[in-house]
């Protein structure tokens, strides 16, 4: 049986809410506080659009965040700065949390009060989850964690950070893993802006030198965190995913617009590899909507979110090269400073979010069926 259509048009209710959406977008110019966007958006009832009503959410179909992102990207608005505690952290807690972490939490993270970075790379573990060495030695009452973690986005921002640790011997890979809800603001804990090629710092080194946590951080089972990191990085990919391509949308648009200013528009070289990139662009926004099809059917995203967040970090790559490239051609001073600037910081997406090598193998293994190659 073939897969289900995926229907792009908004039905009645859909377009109603993309209509409010539009005028409030228009009618509130959004802020660099993030905070107070966060927290604008949830006092409009534009957060948690698909978290449970019991939980504080809307209870809405996943494509209603896909509206969201989709409008946002078109007003050039950023949606909810909180997009790690909102989109990662929240669904895991929601699943796996107490009631006490629970109600610690999700409000705050709807609100934006609570920040969320996430705690899963290290140096010499990369993308490979499982061979996490930041180690959680259980103690009276608790757990005494050291180790550190690299490329967390928005850490130097964040109060808390949900992180993997080893509490059982490396050998156990798997299933010596634990998942914590760490307070940022402890003892022991450091944390460092790492500056990117751009000069911007989005991502942070996290040093835990005896960080002293109860067991009331532990999300889900002692031992059971791989089973939580991957029903994280599973919303990662799936509904971030949809965010990732309504930007992609909006830097297309912006590449259209290069294109007239420089005066290039008639240039059949150029009108070929717009074409070009347009067919992947659309074609990325079909895959998002599938996986947000599937999740809708399932409650979580499939493993062909794996293969969006895959093919947008290329395209997204190969867009901003061509139009920085473009760009300076022209000798146009704006476009080519914004395009040079997108190109560099175009560099980290083969890499965040799991590297190009990583999503792969995923895809050959859990898509296509192949047998693992390690």
């Amino acid at each position: 049986m073939g897969a289900p259509l995926v229907d792009l048009k908004d039905d009645a209710d859909e377009a109603t809410f993309r209509s409010a959406l539009r005028d409030w977008l228009v009618a509130n110019a959004a802020t660099d506080d993030r905070r107070a966007w966060s927290r604008a958006l949830y006092d409009a009832g534009y957060a948690g659009l698909t978290w449970p009503t019991e939980h504080g959410g809307a209870g809405l179909p996943a494509r209603y965040q896909a509206i969201l992102a989709e409008e946002c990207a078109r007003a050039g608005a950023s949606d909810h700065h909180n997009v790690i505690g909102l989109n990662m952290v929240g669904p895991s807690l929601i699943r796996f949390g107490t009631p006490a972490q629970q109600a610690t939490h999700l409000r705050r993270i709807l609100t934006g009060e609570d920040l969320f970075c996430q705690g899963f790379s290290e140096p010499d573990a990369g993308s490979d989850l499982a061979a996490v060495r930041t180690r959680a030695v259980p103690v009276p009452g608790g757990y005494m964690i050291t180790g550190e973690k690299v490329w967390s986005s928005y850490a130097h921002l964040a109060d808390f950070c949900l992180l993997l640790a080893r509490t059982g011997p490396e050998a156990s890979r798997h299933a010596g893993l634990t998942c914590f809800l760490l307070n940022l603001r402890t003892a022991g804990v450091t944390v460092r802006p790492l500056r990117m090629i751009t000069g911007d710092a989005d991502f942070g080194q996290i040093v835990l030198d005896d960080v002293r946590v109860g067991d009331d951080a532990v999300l889900g089972e002692p031992g059971g965190g791989w089973r939580v990191a991957m029903t994280t990085l599973a919303h990662e990919r799936g509904t971030f995913g949809i965010t990732l391509t309504a930007r992609l949308v909006r830097a297309f648009d912006r590449l259209l617009t290069t294109v007239r200013d420089v005066g290039a528009e008639h240039d059949p070289l150029v009108r070929r590899t717009v074409a070009e990139l347009y067919v992947d662009v659309l074609a990325l926004r079909h895959t998002g909507y599938r996986a947000l099809s599937t999740m809708e059917r399932s409650g979580m995203p499939g493993p062909e979110s794996s293969v969006l967040k895959l093919h947008w970090s290329h395209t997204h790559q190969r867009l901003v090269a061509f139009a920085a490239r473009l760009a300076a051609a022209s000798g146009e001073p704006t476009w080519t400073a914004y395009w040079q600037h997108e190109q560099l910081r175009s560099r980290g997406n083969t890499l965040e979010g799991g590297t190009s090598e990583v999503l792969r193998g995923v895809i050959a293994e859990h898509v296509a069926g192949l047998p693992r190659s390690r």
